[in-house]
């Protein structure tokens, strides 16, 4: 094997329940390893890597790396830089005119001794990685990236599962737990959960489903109004189905009226196109991030949501929550620290074989865990309608599903 002299570790994009936890398995990995191999950590993604700023693995560091696992967030700091997008770079002080970011990137990399680096990050993240690793290749840098997949909308083609995106899940319907006993705060009370998931509706469908297990857990009291009917998802709206506002108007219509409230579980991504459609009608601006994804707190998928169901099933109050934040900062459940120890053990194999790749079971390739090649990666994979469970969850609210959203007015 040959034996790393330096890994350098960075965590870059939005957050997930497992940066953490997967900054201290590589730590802890590589301790268990070999001790003598240096570590840093570039504070705050691409920025550091990029400026030259790290915090430096220390024995102490090392021995207490397992506390990580006890926490959200990632402690070494994230950004949204991608490297080949040169004016942003530049705008935001990174770089100097006329310099290429991915070459300051590359001899920061030579100047720091670095001979690893891990990135851990969704599929901008990775494909930020996969562009450094291409210029490395092509400038014989002689230097080795090897991803890590964060993402809680679990979307990144072709790995089977993204880290941190189960205890999104599991967070996201903790939360709602809370949220929905607002349903007898106020008559016909309209209660809009929207889930992260620009593209896809897998955590979306995920946290209904853990939401609902909580529920089946649950005992109630229907002769005093506590009815699991009042505190049960009523309907999920994600990219990939198809919507008919009116149809399913009419059916929450019913609900509202048997129940005195309705809960509509909503990702972030749907519906998008007819709402940016609208705001381009009107004459607004769209905004958007250095990746040129749109900017979806400012389109906010919930409030229009709530907006067109609200009149058309008759209710009196809307409340909108979201509960992105509060899950994709949590730290991972044990099912996740599992997987990312899992893929860390490998990610550091990778590093002494000079393997570089982005880890994860592979879909294409009987779903084996191992270093799947950068241009394979990408992001965008849509959650499959015909998953059985989630066919289950559909059957059990009395809602139907389609091919691809078209939303009608």
């Amino acid at each position: 094997m040959n034996k790393p002299k330096k890994v350098a570790i960075l965590t870059a994009g939005g957050l997930a329940p497992c940066l953490s936890s997967a900054i201290g398995s590589l730590i802890e990995r590589y301790t268990e390893i070999d001790p003598s191999i240096d570590i840093i950590c570039y504070r705050s993604g691409y920025k550091g890597l990029l400026l030259g700023d790290s915090y430096k693995v220390t024995p102490e560091i090392r021995e207490r790396a397992g506390l990580l696992h006890k926490f959200g967030g990632s402690p070494i700091g994230n950004s949204r830089v991608k490297l080949t997008n040169v004016e942003d770079c530049i705008k935001r002080g990174l770089v100097q005119e006329g310099q290429d970011p991915q070459k300051v990137a590359a001899d920061q990399l030579i100047e720091d001794g670095v001979d690893i680096l891990h990135t851990i990050g969704g599929d901008d993240t990775n494909t930020a990685a996969a562009d450094l690793a291409a210029f490395l290749a092509k400038n014989d840098y002689g230097l080795t990236v090897i991803g890590m997949p964060k993402t809680v909308d679990n979307d990144v083609f072709p790995i089977r599962q993204s880290l941190g995106a189960w205890t999104a899940a599991e967070q996201g319907a903790r939360y709602f737990w809370n949220v929905v006993a607002e349903n007898n705060a106020n008559p016909r009370m309209l209660i809009i959960h929207e889930v992260m998931g620009r593209n896809c509706g897998w955590l979306t469908a995920a946290t209904a489903r853990e939401y609902r297990k909580l529920l089946q857990r649950t005992e109630w009291l229907p002769e005093l109004g506590l009815d699991s009917a009042a505190y049960d998802v009523h309907a999920v709206f994600i990219p990939e189905m198809e919507i008919d506002l009116a149809a399913e108007a009419g059916r929450l219509r019913t609900v509202m009226d048997e129940t005195d409230c309705v809960n509509i579980f909503v990702s972030e991504g749907a519906g998008v196109d007819a709402i940016v459609a609208e705001m381009q009608a009107q004459g607004q601006e769209v905004p958007r991030d250095a990746f040129g994804h749109i900017k979806l707190d400012a389109v906010n998928p919930g409030k229009w949501f709530g907006e067109q169901f609200a009149e058309m099933i008759g209710a009196e109050k809307t409340l909108v929550q979201k509960s992105g934040y509060f899950a994709r900062a949590a730290a991972a459940n044990v099912e996740d620290i599992r997987l990312i120890k899992s893929c860390a053990d490998l990610a550091v194999e990778c590093a002494f074989r000079r393997e570089s790749g982005v880890i994860g079971h592979d879909e294409d390739n009987g779903n084996v865990l191992r270093a799947i090649e950068f241009p394979r990666i990408k992001g965008g994979k849509p959650f499959d309608l015909d998953t059985p469970w989630f066919g289950e969850t559909l059957t059990a609210i009395g809602q139907s599903k389609g091919a691809r959203i078209e939303v009608s007015h």
